[in-house]
Parts: C-alpha cells; structure tokens; sequence
C-alpha cells in the first residue's frame, strides 16, 4: 500500500485529495473560467471581470437548488394544500361535534340530577306524609311513574352518546339559543314597525289615490260637458246623417293622422277593482273622443268675414232663373280673398272641376269632406296635410259663376249636406 502511494502520489496528502481533485477537474472541464469586457462609453474606459469556475458552479448549483424547491413547493401547494385544507375542515368539525356533545353531556345531566330530586322528593311525601287522600297519592304515583320515564329516557341517551359513534348532538347551547331567540325577537318587533308604516302608507296612498280619482273625474266631467255643448247645435245635422254622437265618438278614438295622433286605447281594468277605476276610465274614454272629434270635424267659417248670400237647399237657379237644389253656402267676397281649412285633413283633391270651376277638397276623416269652388288660385297640392288656418285657395269666380264669391261645401262620405250648423257660431 505504501508502495503504491508512493509509486504515484506525491505524499500521503496528494492521495486523500485525488478524489475531489478529480471532481474538480470536471467541474472545471464543464464551468471553465469566463472573462468578459465591459466598455464606459462616455468616459472610455474598459473594464475586464473574471468568473472563476467556482463562483460558476456555485451559480449553478444556486440555481438547480431554486428550481428544485420551487419544483417542491408547487407539488405541496397543488396536492397537500387541498389535503392539509380537509383535514383542517375534519378537525373543526370534530371540534364543533364535541363541543356540542359536551353541551349535550351537561344538559342531559342537570336533567338527570332535577328528575332525581324530584322523584326523592315524590318518595318522600309518599312515605312521610301521614294525611293523604287516594286522589294525592294517585297523582304522586302518577308523578313518580312520569319521572321514572324520563329518566329511562335520559339514560337511553348518555348510553348512545357514549357508545354509538355515530351520535350527532341533539342541541346546542343554551347561550346559542338565546341570541337565536333575542335575534328572532328583534326581527319581528322590526318587521311590526315596517308593517305598521307599510299600512300607514298604503292608507296615505289609498287616500291620495281617492283624491287623484275624484280630482280626473271632475276634470273630465266639466271637459266633458263644455265639448258636449260646443257639438249641440250640430246634433241634428248628425243625426239627420244617421249618426249619433256616441258612434262619432267610438269612430273619432279609432281615428288616426299626422295632425290629430294616434288611436285612443282603452283602458283595460280588472272587474275586481273598485267599480270607480272602470268609471274613471269610461270617463277619460267619452273626453278624448268627443276632444278628438271637436278637432277632426269641419266646425267654422272658412272665410275671416262671413256674409252669405245663398244658403243650402233649394232657389231659382242664376242663369236660367228654374227652381234647383244649392248644395253648399255661398259666402260674398272679393277675388283674392284668402279661404282658410277649417279642420287638419289632407287635400285629395285640387283642380278644375265641371260646372265648379277651381276647386280645392279635403278630406277631413270619418267620412266627412270640405270643398271649395269658383277659386281664382290654389295655394295647397294634393296630397298636402293642412291644418286649421291653413290657406288653401283665393277667392274668384271660376266656373259656372255669376260673380266673385266662395261656394263651400260639406261632405258626408262624398254626399252634400246642409253645413249651416257647421258654419254658424
């Protein structure tokens, strides 16, 4: 053995290193030392650094010992945790369980200690109660029997609490129960006081509710009357129409155009709700209707001064002086005079026309129409929505015309009727 350290070692020392000396002559062959410049720019300095191959291999066994324990720590945090997390979950559990098997214990026991009490008690006014009736004897035994019951009853739960594992707590503690019923109670005091306002509010709303009805319904009731007044004194001409207001009203809130709105949609109420609710909305119905057919129909003059010179029906006719039905009103005026639409429609109509001459006619709604004749110019198109006011034509006396003058004409579903209601105030 000497021999052979002495053949190839220096000395006894050289022999015990050459192990590690042949690691670190491959550590080195693997991290062989680095040098590299670094360049000041700004100054022009350059400056060279060494890394020896210890300080590389330490890097890299820093490293690989990072990664491992990164490595290590996702592996517990992906696979323990959720283990360490149930098993947690099990104890507090566990815990909870015995807390309340201990409350449990303790209630069953003073129960078990009051009964006992109670039945020494019960056995010693038997026994040293010299003066007792059969009726307080048998309660006493009657008594005596009702704690024996509960006492088997008692130990029949104390012998399952300790030998059944499965034994789940029957109650909690009296302290838990308590603020369980403190709680409730403060609930329930605090819902009263929230019914109370819920109702004290409903009766407020209930009453503004009755006001709002009673204000809607003496609006409509007065709007009501003072249209129903207004389309009186065209009531004959209606009816010798074969109309009555009631359908012109039906008529009117089915009614639609650009210039007097959309239809009327009735208001739908529950029969089970207050009678009033139907009547209001009857109410509210029977007002737009009779406002509706206030605009649509051609109520007024269509001339700023009215003065009529032939009226509707029969006369000797102009030219050849024999008896013949007028069918509109003629109204005096200069040629140029302005002639105005007496209700929003729309012009269907504007051009010559046989024995009328330049004529203007618009078609109001519901059947009814205005045409105007013996015009020297038309200031409307066909087609042309005109509202009340609206210039349609001039005054002339085109046509079969004697002189200047406006023969105006109301329609019914293109028959001529007697407009004299309609015009006059």
């Amino acid at each position: 053995m000497i021999n052979f350290i002495t053949r190839y070692f220096t000395s006894l020392w050289a022999f015990i290193t050459s192990p590690f000396r042949a690691i670190w002559r491959i550590i080195v062959r693997f991290f062989p030392p680095r040098e590299f410049t670094v360049m000041d720019t700004p100054r022009g300095n350059v400056y060279t650094f060494r890394q020896s191959s210890f300080w590389r291999f330490t890097k890299f066994c820093g490293k690989i010992g990072l990664i491992i324990w990164a490595t290590w720590s996702t592996y517990v945090f992906v696979y323990h945790r959720p283990l360490l997390q149930k098993r947690t979950q099990q104890l507090e559990e566990a815990r909870t369980a015995h807390t309340r098997q201990m409350s449990d214990l303790q209630t069953y026991l003073k129960k078990y200690n009051d009964l006992t009490r109670e039945l020494n008690v019960i056995d010693d006014k038997i026994l040293n109660t010299k003066k007792l009736t059969d009726a307080d004897r048998e309660k006493l035994m009657d008594g005596r029997l009702k704690t024996w019951g509960e006492l088997d009853f008692l130990r029949a739960r104390l012998t399952e609490m300790f030998t059944n594992e499965d034994y789940a707590p029957e109650y909690t503690k009296l302290s838990e129960l308590s603020a369980e019923y403190e709680l409730t109670r403060a609930e329930n005091e605090e819902l009263k006081k929230r019914n109370a306002q819920v109702i004290e509010n409903m009766q407020s709303v209930a009453d503004a509710d009755t006001q709002i009805v009673e204000l809607v319904t003496k609006m409509t009731s007065e709007k009501t009357d003072e249209l129903k007044a207004n389309l009186k004194r065209i009531n004959g001409s209606i009816a010798n129409l074969g109309l009555s207001q009631n359908t012109l009203i039906k008529n009117a809130n089915k009614y639609s155009s650009p210039l007097v709105g959309a239809a009327f949609n009735p208001l739908e109420i529950d029969k089970e709700m207050d009678p009033k609710y139907q009547k209001l909305a009857d109410a509210l119905e029977l007002w737009h209707g009779l406002a509706k057919l206030k605009s649509i129909l051609p109520i007024g003059a269509p001339v700023a001064k009215m003065r009529v010179t032939s009226n509707y029906g029969m006369r000797n006719d102009p030219f050849d002086g024999k008896p013949k039905k007028h069918r509109g009103i003629d109204f005096a005026g200069k040629i140029g005079t302005e002639l105005m639409a007496v209700a929003p429609g729309r012009v269907v109509s504007a051009g010559e026309r046989v024995g009328y001459g330049t004529t203007v006619e618009i078609d109001h709604g519901l059947g009814f129409s205005t045409l105007y004749a013996h015009l020297s110019q038309i200031t409307v198109s066909r087609g042309d929505w005109v509202r009340p006011g609206t210039v349609v034509g001039l005054g002339g006396s085109s046509g079969r015309s004697t002189g200047p003058h406006l023969h105006y004409e109301i329609r019914y579903k293109g028959t001529p009727f007697d407009p004299t209601k309609f015009v006059k105030e």
